[in-house]
């Protein structure tokens, strides 16, 4: 029944595209960006271009991946400097902080795509986004950026599902978000704090773990991995190791969140606030 269900959402995200004359894809090298450009590829062959965006809110192993995933299937790869970290509305960190994001990165999609004579911009937001805060999918649905995934239905279970069915090496991705996610609304993003993030987390998963997630609270490391890998965490060796290396970066104090990875934590600050 469940390989039904995603059969036909997978047959209408392939109607959904054929429609689409040509299409620039927001790709950030995630499981859903490269589900959703394998996709496009498939159906629109060289009528497709992938769009990264480099800036210090990402990842550099993102990036890598996102360059070498395109090379391998021989896909236009375009890799521009965006430049959210010139917007003062983004620095400042407020609850719209991802409009802002989303709003710049929205233009510059759109000036790639008329350049190339494309017809569409489309991101790889899913069904399971929906549940959380993202005003950036406010920004994407005012600027004409279209969704296919979200639009055919697919959640992220079944988004890994299928690509492990068509042999995508990244199926079991851990999930990504741009790092000014690690840095709680109303703390000013800077590229410092960014950066030690982005060398916290790597740290991290070059130690095995697999999903992470590394806050900056001030000169506090809220750290966050899955519940069942709280026992790797507080092996000695890791444990001081971490603490080691975290106080190298800057922190002067490493904290393990109890509660485990959970996305959108920080937004809880923001449900707090609208109850109050």
């Amino acid at each position: 029944m469940y390989q039904d269900s995603v059969r036909k959402k997978k047959e209408s995200l392939i109607s959904n595209l054929m429609g689409v004359h040509s299409l620039v894809v927001a790709f950030s090298g995630g499981v859903d960006s490269s589900f959703l450009l394998a996709i496009a590829q498939d159906i629109l062959k060289e009528r497709v271009i992938a769009a990264t965006a480099r800036s210090a809110i990402h990842s550099h192993s993102e990036i890598e991946y996102a360059i070498q995933f395109a090379s391998q299937r021989r896909i236009r790869h375009i890799v521009f400097e965006s430049g959210e970290m010139n917007n003062p509305e983004f620095l400042s960190n407020g609850p719209d902080r991802c409009y802002h994001c989303k709003r710049q990165l929205a233009e510059t999609l759109f000036a790639i795509a008329e350049k190339e004579g494309l017809s569409h911009v489309a991101h790889g937001a899913n069904v399971d986004d929906l549940s959380d805060y993202r005003p950036g999918l406010a920004a994407a649905r005012e600027t004409g950026i279209i969704s296919p995934l979200t639009d055919s239905g697919l959640t992220k279970a079944e988004i890994r599902y299928l690509s492990k069915g068509m042999g995508l090496e990244n199926w079991d991705m851990p999930a990504m978000a741009c790092l000014a996610t690690r840095i709680p609304y109303g703390s000013r993003v800077t590229e410092e704090k960014l950066q030690m993030a982005d060398e916290a987390e790597g740290f991290l998963f070059e130690l095995g773990f697999k999903q992470v997630r590394v806050r900056h609270h001030g000169t506090v490391a809220r750290i966050e991995v899955g519940i069942d890998e709280f026992e790797n965490l507080m092996e000695d060796h890791n444990r001081s190791a971490i603490v080691a290396k975290f106080r190298g970066i800057g922190f002067l104090h490493v904290a393990t969140d109890l509660e485990g990875y959970i996305s959108g934590k920080l937004n809880r600050d923001l449900e707090k606030q609208t109850a109050i």
